[in-house]
């Protein structure tokens, strides 16, 4: 049964006078059968049919509106006086858990979260070097692989190249264009077929060891629960002999020598904070290799990356690239990511991959997304992160997107880049990342360009920003920054590393021990 007060009274000209009908509201049934039923009751021309319909709408939706917003005014007027807010909080909170598998409480921990709790606990044992062994018998596998793979590339590169030189030496005789162009396509087919079946081979070899690894160290953890006692490099739980493959005799190419000095600083307005600061020249890629060598042992930086992985201790790395993620700009540091097995996280090439589609997925959600067009492109001071476990003195590396305005000589704090180096420190800082190397000039290499004055300057500059994001993020909270490296061009000469290490203590004010006579 209608209730009267939902009835209200709909008023419509017409040209001999004014029809009027009670509607209630809200109104369910059907709005155009309503407007006919009053043309035929009323005797209206038809024509009037579509203003008639247009006036019914307008004046339905106005009028629902209206009670809903007294309805809601009434309920929220009598739960302020009856309802206990923290009572429904607890409610929409048990119901959310319950409901929603994101919010929910995990009843048993995934097998990775089991991986990581066991590897950090044999890891900080007797079994380490155990342990050590194996990844670098592994490691050892993967690079001859590696170098056979480019071997072979290299190979069909020159084979094809001679091939192309001879068809186009004939060119004018029998060799039409046409056939030029089929035997282009030919060795394209042939040099991508080539990649693929290499790459793949590699992929399964370490995804084999990935298993054989984990697996292995699962069965060490539990035999050691199961007799108190850890393995060693002779006993039975010693992983399998492993064939060593023959390794190149290890070169060391570098030719300058390496420049360093540190600094202890102590930062803060009231209660300051020590940090060890250090400024070295070195190629950017020596943090992330471990260097190979004829020895059969582990390098002491795999010892160092394997006792700090699952801690408050990350390492970081922020590595300049361009605006395309998993561009040919960081493929020496693909390389290096893919010489060995990456037992804990998944590949670099999975990980870019996840960033382009989480890009993606965020542009579309936007609206900001063009399909016709690709969307792997960054701006200047964005960045993103990828995690590894095989690099030689890093955990976490900053990707963070640079273009030649770097190369300018007249950039300030506001620039880009820079505000992008305090959103790193501040993300760093967030996620146990207390070790942080930085590029001082934002370049790599020396060029004509980059005098005494201009590394001066842009020195100076990066100095004063990045000590007010350290003073700043006593404010931040999480971990803080122990050990900031600064790091220089590999081949920057004598004179320059001086000067801009003479500069360092005067712009983060060195504590100097006072001695008394």
């Amino acid at each position: 049964m209608l209730e009267t007060e939902n009835l209200k009274l709909f008023e419509y000209q017409v040209l001999n006078g004014t029809i009027t009908t009670y509607i209630n509201i809200p109104y369910e049934g059907s709005i155009e059968e309503l407007a006919h039923v009053l043309i035929l009751n009323e005797k209206l021309p038809k024509y009037m049919a579509k203003d008639l319909i247009k006036s019914l709408s307008q004046f339905i939706e106005k009028h629902t509106i209206i009670l809903e917003d007294e309805h809601i005014t009434k309920l929220l007027l009598n739960g302020k006086e009856s309802t206990d807010f923290e009572d429904v909080t607890k409610e929409w909170e048990k119901l959310i858990k319950e409901e929603m598998a994101e919010y929910g409480e995990q009843r048993c921990a995934s097998d990775e979260e089991l991986f990581a709790t066991a590897y950090h606990k044999m890891v900080h044992s007797r079994a380490l070097e155990t342990m050590l062994q194996l990844e670098h018998m592994y490691a050892k596998i993967v690079r001859k692989r590696c170098e056979e793979k480019n071997r072979q590339i290299n190979d069909m590169s020159e084979k094809q190249t001679l091939e192309m030189n001879k068809a186009l030496e004939h060119l004018e005789e029998d060799m039409a264009e046409m056939k030029i162009n089929q035997l282009v396509s030919q060795q394209f087919e042939d040099q991508s077929f080539l990649q693929i079946q290499l790459t793949s081979e590699l992929d399964t070899i370490k995804e084999a060891q990935r298993r054989e690894y984990r697996e292995w160290l699962m069965q060490m953890l539990e035999e050691n629960q199961a007799n108190s006692s850890l393995p060693t490099p002779n006993s039975p739980l010693s992983p399998p002999p492993i064939p060593i493959p023959a390794m190149m005799p290890y070169t060391d190419n570098s030719i300058n020598p390496i420049l360093e000095e540190s600094f202890t600083i102590h930062l803060g307005s009231q209660l300051k904070q020590m940090h060890n600061i250090r400024i070295l020249s070195s190629n950017v890629m020596d943090l992330c290799a471990i260097i190979d060598s004829e020895c059969s042992e582990p390098m002491p930086q795999t010892l160092q990356t394997a006792l700090n992985l699952y801690s408050n201790d990350l390492h970081g790395l922020v590595l300049m690239a361009d605006n395309i993620i998993g561009s040919r700009a960081i493929k020496e540091f693909k390389d290096i990511c893919q010489s060995s097995t990456e037992f804990h996280f998944n590949n670099i090439e999975d990980q870019l991959d996840k960033i382009i589609s989480l890009q993606n997925e965020f542009k579309r959600s936007k609206g900001t997304a063009d399909q016709r067009k690709s969307t792997k492109h960054l701006q200047p001071g964005d960045f993103y992160m990828t995690k590894h476990s095989n690099l030689s003195q890093s955990h976490v590396i900053f990707h963070i997107i640079v273009d030649d305005s770097v190369k300018c000589n007249d950039i300030n704090s506001r620039h880009p880049v820079v505000l992008g180096l305090r959103n790193i420190l501040k993300v760093a800082c967030s996620n146990d990342v207390t070790s942080l190397t930085i590029p001082l000039l934002l370049n790599y290499e020396m060029t004509e360009e980059m005098t005494i004055s201009w590394c001066e300057k842009r020195a100076e500059l990066v100095f004063k920003c990045i000590k007010g994001f350290m003073i700043e993020m006593a404010s931040w909270g999480g971990s803080d920054l122990k050990n900031l490296q600064f790091m220089l061009p590999q081949g920057i000469s004598s004179e320059v590393f001086q000067s801009l290490t003479e500069m360092l203590p005067r712009i983060f004010k060195v504590s100097n021990p006072l001695i008394l006579t």
